[in-house]
């Protein structure tokens, strides 16, 4: 009985080292054939949808600085709220603002941060601003802006799920109307 069962064990060993050779093997053949579409134009299946968007949120999550954000203030938002609408609201939208029209045409559709932010901590919303997301457009804002600036923006982004229309216009200054219109 015991050599069966170690027979069975290396057959099960060999089986799945096979399967996974055949999974390489066609992965490489998808490479290099071009087999996936990268197309803007057409959304990933839902597969892809769900393991790039997983990835996405457990790779933040271990990433994201654990040290105590700072304590956001009212000048930090404002502060915030000129940078998000020079450099976020065309991709992002704002309240009551939609994002620019070119934006729309990007896959994946880059989150209506007044719904999506709310899901997100302040570490790992200062970590997105930071690195960017590789393949998204989420550009990395770390090498361009300081720090301070980074907190700044995130304690605006914060503060989005719940601003009306109306507080969102009156920080910051001009609205960004670059594509983006009101509704």
């Amino acid at each position: 009985m015991t050599t069966k069962r170690k027979q069975l064990g290396v057959g099960a060993i060999a089986g799945a080292l096979g399967l996974l050779a055949l999974l390489g093997i066609f992965g490489l053949i998808t490479v290099y054939s071009g087999g996936y579409n990268v197309a803007a134009t057409e959304d990933h299946s839902a597969f892809g949808r769900w393991a790039l968007s997983t990835t996405m949120t457990n790779s933040i999550e271990a990433r994201a600085p654990a040290d105590e954000p700072p304590t956001f203030t009212a000048a930090m938002a404002r502060a915030g709220a000129g940078e998000y609408k020079a450099m976020c609201q065309h991709c992002h939208g704002g309240p009551g603002i939609d994002r620019a029209g070119w934006a729309k045409g990007m896959l994946p559709q880059p989150p209506h941060l007044t719904e999506a932010a709310a899901h997100w901590e302040p570490n790992e919303i200062f970590w997105i601003l930071d690195h960017g997301i590789k393949s998204s457009g989420m550009p990395a804002f770390g090498p361009s802006h300081s720090d301070e600036d980074l907190w700044n923006l995130t304690a605006f982004v914060t503060g989005l799920p719940g601003m009306t229309q109306a507080e969102y216009e009156a920080l910051g200054g001009s609205n960004g109307h670059d594509g983006g219109h009101s509704h």
